[in-house]
């Protein structure tokens, strides 16, 4: 499956479940224990099929309208209007299930009174202000977990970083270029929001299990863990993805900023060590040797000539096909005792 429908029903999925695991709550508090201000009563067994339900169809709802949010208005919308645009959408179709609970009710419970009267029962407002609290918390939520990193926001809740343990990785270093030059033709304005468009483009490396890591100024590192990095070449691929996703947008750059924006990168893998710091500001951090010598042999491109370096370690575990590699000999790294072979890598093209 593709990764980045695999991830679109990743978020429906858990939209759902986390929908039915919030009626099931409601439907436990109203359940047990209290009287229904409303004309239409329903024990704890119907409010937990209601809960599963609703749940369901209301979660894969709400995750269509994430997967649409991020696709179209996440990276040019504030939080407070994005939280705005989904309470809309909450009222409208808080708005569409009552009418399908009126005609529900009219049909099989013989409710007699008006749509305007049901809907605004003494029973029925703190659902609705229920609804659109969860729905609220939910995207919030999601902000975090998108500004953690994937996935990261349950693992630290489970504790997984508070003890620093050891993983094998691969990161990569991407660094714009002529940053300097950017910014001097541009202003500080205009390259910010060059600098925005980028990483926003750089979104397409999620289609090769990419993982962002973390931002720095203009610069940007990806990881993975090994096996993923490996697959399909993924490491590799992710670099010509975002190099072909910004060739095939130069139109937009050279008509908005007057230049293309070029990346050049390096690639390393080896032992780190990962851990949850911070006391006020709590991150995810990477620690060990493998960042620093990946970070220093990005910083070799230019003298070197090109576009994409890799170390002979991480070289000897890819499958070199459809790329080629040139050696470009030991190299002395800043802070290494030992030198560090290093291969530059472009595409192959097909015969």
């Amino acid at each position: 499956m593709n990764i980045r429908i695999k991830r679109r029903w990743i978020i429906i999925r858990n939209y759902m479940i986390s929908w039915t695991l919030a009626f099931i709550f409601l439907a436990i508090i109203r359940g047990m224990g209290t009287i229904e201000l409303g004309s239409i009563n329903f024990k704890l067994r119907e409010a937990l099929i209601i809960a599963f339900t609703f749940g369901p169809f209301f979660g894969a709802i709400s995750g269509l309208v994430q997967n649409l949010t991020e696709k179209r208005y996440n990276q040019r919308v504030s939080i407070y209007r994005l939280i705005g645009l989904r309470l809309v959408y909450a009222i409208l179709f808080l708005f569409f299930l009552v009418f399908m609970a009126y005609i529900m009710v009219t049909q099989f419970f013989g409710e007699a009174k008006g749509f305007v009267a049901f809907a605004f029962e003494p029973g029925n407002i703190p659902i609705y202000f229920y609804i659109l609290t969860v729905d609220s918390l939910m995207l919030l939520l999601r902000q975090i977990n998108l500004m953690l990193g994937e996935n990261n926001l349950w693992k630290l809740l489970q504790g997984k970083f508070y003890t620093p343990r050891e993983e094998e990785r691969i990161f990569m270093f991407l660094d714009l270029q002529s940053s300097t030059e950017h910014a001097e033709n541009l202003g500080h304005i205009a390259y910010s929001r060059m600098i925005q468009d980028c990483f926003n483009d750089l979104g397409v490396v999620i289609e090769n299990e990419a993982e962002i890591y973390q931002y720095v100024g203009d610069e940007v590192v990806l990881s993975w863990v090994l096996n993923k990095g490996l697959r399909h070449q993924n490491c590799l691929n992710a670099f010509f993805t975002f190099k072909n996703k910004l060739h095939m947008k130069k139109d937009y750059y050279q008509t908005n900023y007057n230049s293309l924006p070029f990346f050049k990168a390096g690639l390393h893998s080896g032992k780190i060590t990962v851990t949850e710091v911070g006391k006020y500001k709590k991150e995810i951090a990477y620690h060990g040797d493998t960042i620093n010598t990946t970070s220093r042999i990005q910083g070799q491109c230019n003298a070197l000539n090109q576009d994409l370096l890799v170390s002979q370690q991480l070289k000897d575990q890819l499958d070199t096909t459809g790329f080629n590699f040139e050696n470009m000999g030991s190299i002395p790294l800043k802070g290494k005792e030992k030198e560090v072979v290093v291969f530059g890598v472009t595409q192959a093209i097909p015969k």
